[in-house]
């Protein structure tokens, strides 16, 4: 997984970063005018959250990362500019969460992101 393409993004960083590491870590690999759509039962395709800026990706992923569970990279696809990547969360409880993502980069940053996430209830 941990391959280089051409846009410079490293999948091993990311695995790392995404799994593992400190929200600084992930909030670095976002781009300074990084934009994230954020698509689930309460934000549907008509209305998705949309965060502009790495100062507002990093407070969603503060608030995501203070919680009690765990984050795992199923699978990372880089090609020329643009990757796609699979997220299973899982809680303490059990409740799970699985979310998927396509990603446009620049100079090995994430420049756009459309998310799209489900979990148990």
């Amino acid at each position: 997984m941990g391959t280089t393409a051409p846009s410079g993004f490293d999948t091993e960083t990311f695995r790392r970063a995404l799994e593992g590491g400190t929200v600084a870590d992930l909030v670095s690999l976002y781009a300074d005018d990084a934009r994230v759509r954020i698509v689930d039962r309460n934000t549907q395709p008509s209305h998705p959250r949309v965060l502009h800026g790495r100062d507002e990706i990093a407070e969603m992923l503060d608030d995501i990362y203070s919680r009690d569970m765990t984050h795992k990279l199923e699978g990372c696809v880089v090609q020329g500019d643009r990757a796609a990547y699979s997220e299973s969360c899982a809680y303490p409880d059990g409740a799970r969460v699985l979310a998927e993502s396509m990603m446009s980069l620049r100079d090995g940053k994430i420049v756009d992101q459309t998310l799209i996430q489900a979990w148990d209830e």
